[in-house]
C-alpha cells in the first residue's frame, strides 16, 4: 500500500507539472479559425444573403491546459444558418434579434416530445425586418402540408456523415472536422428548468457562470432517437437539444486540476478502446461525453479539494 501510496505521488507530481496552460494561439485554435472561416464564408443553396454562424466546440474549446498526449484529435464546430431560429413553443416571438441574423428569418418551433432531451421541430413563422420601426414583424406559417424542414447544408456539401456531423477529413497539417449543423435557441429550454435553481452543496457553479450559461440559450441537432429513427416523420423531425455552449462555460471554469483529471479518463478510455464496438458495427458501450457528464455531476456533488 505504502508504495502504491509513493507511485500516484510521482504520478500525480509529473501530472501536475508538465500540463501547461495552453498557449492563447495554439496550433488547434488557428485550425479551427481556418474551419470557422470556411464556414461563416459559405452560401447554402448559393444564397449570398445566407451564411453559416460557426461555433467552436468540443475539445479545443473545452480545454485551457496543455498537456503531453494532446487533448485534441480534431475540430468540432457547430454551425447553424443566419436567416433560421429556434423558439421554444409559447414563447413570444422576438421583436429584436442578434446583428448576425438575417433580415428575413424562418421561425421553427421546438416543441417537446415523449423522450427526454429529444424535441419536434416545425416551421411556424416567418420574420421580416422593418427599418422603419426598427423591430422584427411575423407572419405565420399557415401551410397544413409537410412543411420544408431546417436546412443543414451550410458548410456540409462534402464529407462523409458521421452522426448528427459531416466529417471532413484533409489531406497535409489540417486535422479533421466534424461539423454539426444545428438550429440556434436563443432561451433556456424548460426540458432544464430545474438546473439554474437546484441547490449545490458547494457553490459550483457560482451565480455568475448560471446566469452566463442560461443567457446563452442551447441548440438543437439534427439526429433522432434510436427508438424513432425508422419512423418516417419522427425521424426527419425529431431531434436532439444541445447544451455545447453551456458545457463550454462549465468546463472552462474548472481548476486546472480538474481539467487534467477530465483529461486523464478520457486517455483512459481510449487507451482501453472503452468507445469501441466490439465489430465496428454495434453502437459504442461508451464514450468521452459520459466521462464528461460524470465530470460535471461530480463537480457539483464534491467539493473542490476532492
Amino acid at each position: 500500500m505504502a508504495d502504491e501510496r509513493v507511485d500516484s505521488d510521482i504520478v500525480t507530481q509529473f501530472l501536475l507539472s508538465t500540463c501547461r496552460l495552453r498557449r492563447q494561439l495554439s496550433e488547434h485554435t488557428v485550425w479551427a479559425a481556418v474551419h470557422c472561416i470556411r464556414l461563416a464564408t459559405s452560401h447554402p443553396n448559393d444564397d449570398i444573403q445566407v451564411y453559416g454562424i460557426p461555433l467552436t466546440t468540443g475539445s479545443v474549446a473545452e480545454f485551457y491546459i496543455e498537456p503531453m498526449l494532446p487533448c485534441v484529435g480534431d475540430i468540432d464546430v457547430m454551425c447553424y444558418q443566419s436567416n433560421q431560429l429556434g423558439i421554444l413553443q409559447g414563447h413570444p416571438l422576438p421583436t429584436q434579434l442578434p446583428a448576425e441574423i438575417n433580415d428575413n428569418v424562418r421561425v421553427f418551433e421546438i416543441i417537446d416530445s415523449h423522450l427526454p432531451g429529444y424535441v419536434y421541430i416545425q416551421l411556424r413563422y416567418f420574420l421580416t425586418y422593418c427599418p422603419e420601426d426598427e423591430k422584427y414583424n411575423y407572419f405565420e406559417e399557415t401551410a397544413e402540408s409537410d412543411q420544408e424542414c431546417v436546412c443543414t447544408d451550410v458548410g456540409c456539401r462534402e464529407g462523409t456523415v458521421h452522426g448528427p456531423a459531416n466529417l471532413l477529413i484533409f489531406s497535409g497539417p489540417l486535422l479533421s472536422v466534424d461539423v454539426v449543423p444545428c438550429l440556434r435557441c436563443l432561451s433556456w429550454p424548460p426540458q432544464a428548468a430545474d438546473w439554474p435553481t437546484r441547490h449545490r452543496n458547494y457553490d459550483w457553479p457560482d451565480s455568475a457562470t448560471v446566469n452566463r450559461v442560461v443567457n446563452n440559450g442551447c441548440d438543437v441537432v439534427s439526429v433522432a432517437h434510436r427508438l424513432c429513427r425508422q419512423h418516417k416523420w419522427m425521424s426527419k423531425r425529431q431531434w436532439r437539444l444541445s447544451f455545447s455552449r453551456a458545457e463550454i462555460v462549465l468546463i472552462n471554469s474548472w481548476m486546472p486540476v480538474q481539467q487534467i483529471v477530465y483529461h486523464v479518463l478520457r486517455v483512459f478510455m481510449k487507451t482501453k478502446q472503452f468507445t469501441e464496438s466490439a465489430n465496428n458495427t454495434e453502437a459504442k458501450i461508451l464514450s468521452n461525453y459520459h466521462i464528461k457528464t460524470l465530470m460535471l455531476w461530480g463537480s457539483e456533488m464534491k467539493p473542490r479539494s476532492w
